[in-house]
């Protein structure tokens, strides 16, 4: 009988995590000022304890998980690597397709990995408030739970069209003790100038950002800072723990290195979790394709541009190096949420830029059908981000099946959908539809970036 879950023990957990930034074949280009400087250390500092700072500029290969983290993330981790040999069989494909299951943290994401050391970060250095922003609200309720555990505030601004389709996910902050409101909101300045131009909009990552921002900048205690679920090179850092797990544990099974590596990717946390130590050994000439997916809906690596552009629609963050949309594009309301983010994380940029990636883009209608049909054979029902990768495995198995190809597919299940029921019920009862955005939006929305700094 074939292995279908693969454990580790706690000893085999990793005990550093990996910088891709390191090894990639050009250098990661620096942050900038509005006027093109490079931003320092000390510019990000109202933003960001100092030492998550230096985590965020370092170059180690290496970088060493505290203890009091390892000992929070060992409550789930290592998570099970297991192999979806219903779905195989459904396919009638010679592929194998293994998925590293990151439901089973106690927010239900891959979100704590980072959550958790931030919150750490923070607290040691003296920081009693943090705030954020949340898409699909995995993040929020992440943080929620970590700043509950360690002890500090945690307010969450939360994009409004997720506040409205998925309820309970505030419920789960108000849970865990945070403070959770939509967003725009009349909290901020940010807020309130948007809702006036627009006051029906769905709201957009890159305005809830603002909003978090401004709170933790205008605190004059100087006690409260900011914290980001994606993006950030430190947050791709502490996802390492996904993939350097997912390569001990194929090793483990006697698989070695798969062919193809699938994560969704919205800002590009997941993906670089579980990617970036295959990235690695792809940089040192392993034949692996590695695959981020994101919707059509957000096509910022497939249709972005590669330019210097702002993380958020008020400009409080640097110019970083990145594909963008242009920070003022708000996609549509898919159901997606915490794939609705207007830039791709730099490193992960980096990293197409660089010919190491092969990026995908899906509509939503073909990502909710493989959903079912993954409900329909593994049982588990994954949260609509997470369908994304499932659809591209599905894709990818097809092509094994057509090539006669024994391939080996490891895709990253970031959380599941237990909380997204209103969703699967609306696609069920045909309201769901694709929503590819047009060109003339794409070129409109993608100009803004034409007075910024450029990447050469």
């Amino acid at each position: 009988m074939e292995k279908t879950n693969i454990l580790l023990s706690g000893r085999e957990m990793p005990r550093s995590w990996y910088n891709l930034a390191a090894d990639l074949p050009n250098p990661l280009r620096p942050p900038l000022t509005a006027d093109g400087t490079p931003i320092t250390p000390e510019t990000m500092a109202p933003i960001f304890p100092m030492n998550l700072i230096e985590q965020e500029v370092s170059s180690e290969r290496w970088i060493e998980i505290p203890e009091p983290v390892l000992a929070i993330l060992m409550r789930w981790r290592p998570t099970p690597l297991r192999r979806a040999v219903a779905l195989e069989k459904h396919l009638n494909t010679p592929a194998r397709i293994y998925y590293k299951d990151e439901s089973l943290s106690p927010p239900g994401s891959h979100k704590p990995n980072t959550a958790v050391a931030q919150a750490w970060y923070n607290k040691e250095f003296g920081i009693k408030k943090l705030t954020t922003e949340t898409g699909a609200g995995q993040w929020g309720s992440a943080l929620a739970y970590a700043c509950g555990l360690i002890g500090i505030e945690c307010k969450v601004y939360m994009v409004r069209i997720s506040f409205e389709q998925k309820p309970f996910r505030k419920v789960l902050m108000r849970i865990w003790g945070a403070d959770c409101i939509p967003s725009p909101s009349e909290a901020s300045k940010t807020g309130r100038e948007i809702l006036k131009k627009m006051p029906d909009t769905p709201g957009s990552l890159g305005i809830a950002i603002s909003e978090a921002i401004e709170e933790a900048t205008g605190d004059e205690s100087g006690r409260t800072r900011y914290a980001l679920g994606s993006v950030l090179n430190h947050v791709m850092l502490h996802q390492t723990v996904i993939g350097l797990e997912t390569r001990k544990q194929l090793k483990n099974a006697g698989v070695g290195l798969p062919h193809v590596v699938i994560g969704c990717a919205g800002g590009g946390s997941n993906f670089a979790g579980l990617s970036f130590p295959f990235i690695a050994e792809k940089i040192d000439g392993a034949d692996i394709t590695i695959i981020p997916v994101e919707p059509t809906a957000c096509p910022t690596l497939t249709r972005g541009r590669f330019a210097y552009d702002y993380g958020d629609v008020a400009k409080t963050t640097p110019l970083l190096p990145m594909h963008s949309l242009g920070h003022t594009f708000v996609p549509p309301g898919i159901h997606a949420g915490g794939l609705r983010y207007h830039g791709m994380a730099p490193l992960v940029s980096q990293a197409a830029v660089d010919g190491l990636l092969e990026p995908m883009s899906l509509d939503q209608l073909e990502c909710y059908r493989a959903a079912l049909t993954w409900a329909q054979t593994e049982g588990s029902i994954p949260a609509p981000e997470t369908t994304h990768a499932i659809a591209a495995a599905i894709r990818e198995a097809e092509k094994a099946r057509e090539e006669g190809k024994d391939k080996s597919i490891v895709f990253c299940y970031s959380g599941h959908g237990l909380l997204d029921l209103s969703a699967y019920e609306a696609y069920l009862d045909g309201k769901l539809v694709d929503s590819t955005l047009p060109e003339e939006r794409l070129q409109e929305s993608i100009s803004e970036l034409d007075g910024n700094p450029g990447v050469d």
